[in-house]
């Protein structure tokens, strides 16, 4: 790879890192074992752990640059076999800097098989001023596949006075079941256009979020919302259900109240939906 000066966030780079994950879980016996781990490019992980018992393998990803930059393209490849379950998460918040033109490509493609369990729960991206970024998820299940999901996305750093008046943003979520559409959803936003101060938008609000939940059951929306009603979050969380799908959204500024929104819903709907309770991974106490 051959690199500008790099300096700050204002990084400009010709050509970027190209780096590519592929992860497969199998079942033997009770246990889920990480069975096939290919990479290239700055994207690791850390051998499984078993937190909760042997039947989910708790996994991190690592990218030990410690941010993204224009031009780079990063790809995260997960199949879980027959029967396998894995909860999959980053040590960090992910970082994206910014760029003079190039766009930084994510691409995260997940499939999981025939009585599979994926969930997946990274720390919440932060994209400076300025960052120019294309994310696309794809989550392919079959009709007995389960799966929990969420991204938290934080637009600028208003900590650091930084609003996100410059770059752009656009991500794409998409679940298939049994080869048919479950849910599809296509964001974007551009720095300092009417959408991210407008009332009808975003309300001049930074931090946005989004979790999934593949269920049919009934009567979750409203125990969710009953849980949280009351409390300091409830105006910032909200949650509806569609066809297949239950949707908890996050709009506010503060990441840390959205990851602890939806690690809250995770815990109450982790048992009713995996028929197992909360156990969270450890990287997120250190």
């Amino acid at each position: 790879m051959q690199f500008q000066q790099a300096v700050g966030v204002d990084t400009i780079i010709t050509h970027g890192w190209q780096a590519r994950l592929a992860l497969e879980f199998t079942r033997v016996g009770g246990r889920s074992v990480l069975a096939t781990r290919r990479h290239s490019g700055p994207l690791r992980v850390q051998r499984p752990f078993y937190p909760e018992g042997a039947e989910v393998a708790h996994v991190y990803i690592l990218h030990p640059p410690g941010g993204v930059v224009g031009g780079d393209e990063l790809q995260v490849e997960v199949r879980l076999d027959t029967g396998a379950q894995a909860l999959i998460t980053t040590p960090a918040s992910g970082k994206f800097y910014r760029s003079a033109a190039a766009t930084a490509q994510i691409t995260q493609t997940f499939q999981v098989a025939s009585g599979a369990v994926l969930e997946w729960l990274p720390q919440d991206n932060i994209f400076y001023s300025g960052s120019r970024a294309q994310i696309k998820t794809r989550v392919m299940l079959e009709r007995d596949s389960g799966f929990i999901g969420w991204e938290l996305t934080s637009l600028g750093r208003p900590a650091a006075g930084e609003c996100f008046s410059e770059g752009s943003l656009t991500q794409y979520v998409e679940i298939w079941r049994a080869g048919m559409p479950l849910f599809l959803e296509r964001s974007h936003y551009v720095g300092g256009a009417t959408i991210i101060n407008s009332p009808w938008g975003l309300r001049g609000k930074s931090v946005v979020g989004t979790m999934l939940c593949v269920t049919d059951q009934p009567g979750l929306v409203v125990q969710l919302r009953n849980y949280f009603a009351g409390m300091s979050i409830a105006d910032a969380f909200a949650v509806t259900q569609l066809d297949g799908v239950l949707v908890c959204r996050y709009l506010g500024d503060d990441a840390e109240q959205a990851r602890l929104c939806f690690t809250r819903a995770w815990e109450n709907l982790r048992p009713l939906i995996l028929y197992r309770s909360a156990c969270l991974p450890r990287i997120w106490s250190t």
